[in-house]
């Protein structure tokens, strides 16, 4: 990748950072950048009429070909974009899933009937998603799903659970991975399925997490019902149509979050005070900085290899950093505050910006596959260690399948 802007990105670097310092005013701004990883819950319908303003301007799924409606900007284009907005504070955006992971998945597996009844609502900001892989037994081991689905006449029955699904609360569907041959095993016979949240057979638990808030759910599904033309590929071939889903989690979007860690890195900087930290916190304020550099850099290098729907190994590198990394810089953030992180910024239970890093960055080793899962990646298909012995219920010959789902929040 060329980290140098060419004169067609500066002029799209020029265009987006005056469209957004025109937009992010009023109600806007002074969400404060808020509404991110930890924080979904804050300012939400602010945060959704949002969504229709970057749609009206056509700044919603810049990355998306013209003839479906993005603006067919290149991979430096989307993360010029990333970059500007995060800049900017402008609002965490409300339908990430929709346009980052299952917007991208129709357009390379979709029908043209498909495309044509998801794609508009999504680019418009007035459908949300939420992503139905994880499972009580299938977390990082996504393949032992055990929701099923059932044709009867000219709709799929589902019956099942999945957990950990983001602003399932919120979404008008939801793409589920499930079991459509009963008689199949591990990562055979499943399917991907779309399928609308507000109907009878759906049940919306959420789960009350660390930081107060309740972004994740549990979902029930008793006798849900949709379509049998909402599967995305072939019947019985989810698995692939999955893991091409999770490859453009690994994307782009990552170098946003990145300039919001440095937001977090800066302020905790100035909250440390030049000259008058410890002299041990601020060699370790110096070394997140160099860290979150290097990540910046590696990040860019790694855009450069992914080529369609397809992540390579290495991508798990920047997974297993990044979410150390930033669960490192929570605890950072309390040492620097020292006793005052122990108390409440308001009543009854309002936390501050770094006690909510804290909290919520001890789950991002966890979800998005678990750094276990991750260096069991590195090891075996970036430096070809031997696998990992394999359990009892897989057939002689069939090789082990694991991974978590993504931003929709895996389990260990």
């Amino acid at each position: 990748m060329d980290l140098v802007d060419r004169p067609e990105d500066q002029a799209f670097r020029s265009e987006a950072r005056r469209w957004l310092s025109e937009h992010v005013v009023g109600e806007y701004a002074e969400l404060g950048g808020r509404g991110g990883s930890g924080d979904e819950t804050f300012g939400f319908e602010v945060r959704r009429r949002w969504e229709l303003e970057l749609a009206a301007d056509g700044w919603t799924c810049v990355g998306w070909p013209t003839e479906h409606g993005g603006r067919g900007a290149t991979i430096a284009q989307q993360v010029i974009w990333s970059e500007e907005y995060a800049r900017a504070g402008a609002p965490g955006r409300v339908s990430i899933l929709g346009e980052g992971l299952l917007g991208p998945t129709l357009i390379h597996y979709g029908t043209p009937e498909q495309k044509a009844r998801f794609l508009p609502p999504i680019r418009q900001g007035t459908e949300l998603w939420c992503q139905g892989y994880s499972e009580p037994d299938a977390g990082s081991d996504l393949a032992n799903v055990s929701t099923r689905a059932v044709l009867d006449g000219d709709e799929w029955v589902i019956s099942g659970q999945k957990v950990w699904t983001s602003l399932a609360h919120q979404s008008d569907w939801c793409f589920v991975v499930c079991r459509t041959d009963p008689s199949s095993a591990r990562h055979r016979g499943l399917s991907y399925l779309l399928v609308p949240m507000d109907q009878p057979g759906v049940e919306i638990r959420p789960i009350r997490q660390l930081t107060g808030t309740s972004e994740f759910n549990e979902v029930f599904f008793d006798g849900a019902r949709t379509p049998a033309d909402h599967v995305v590929g072939e019947v019985g071939d989810g698995w692939r149509v999955a893991l091409a889903t999770l490859a453009f989690e690994r994307g782009v979007a990552l170098l946003g979050h990145q300039l919001t860690f440095r937001r977090e890195l800066e302020h905790l900087i100035e909250v440390a005070g030049d000259g008058r930290a410890d002299p041990v916190l601020r060699q370790r304020l110096a070394r997140a900085y160099a860290e979150l550099s290097i990540m910046r850099w590696n990040s860019l290098r790694s855009l450069a290899g992914i080529d369609g729907p397809v992540a390579p190994p290495e991508a798990s590198i920047a997974k297993l950093f990044w979410g150390s990394w930033h669960r490192r810089l929570g605890e950072l953030a309390m040492d620097v505050l020292g006793p005052r992180s122990q108390v409440l910024a308001g009543d009854p239970y309002e936390l501050d910006d770094f006690q909510r890093t804290f909290l919520f960055s001890r789950a991002e080793t966890i979800y998005g596959g678990s750094d276990q899962i991750q260096r069991n990646i590195i090891g075996e298909r970036v430096l070809g260690l031997p696998q990992e012995p394999r359990p009892q219920e897989n057939r002689p010959g069939e090789a082990r399948s694991r991974v978590t789902e993504g931003t929709g929040k895996g389990t260990p």
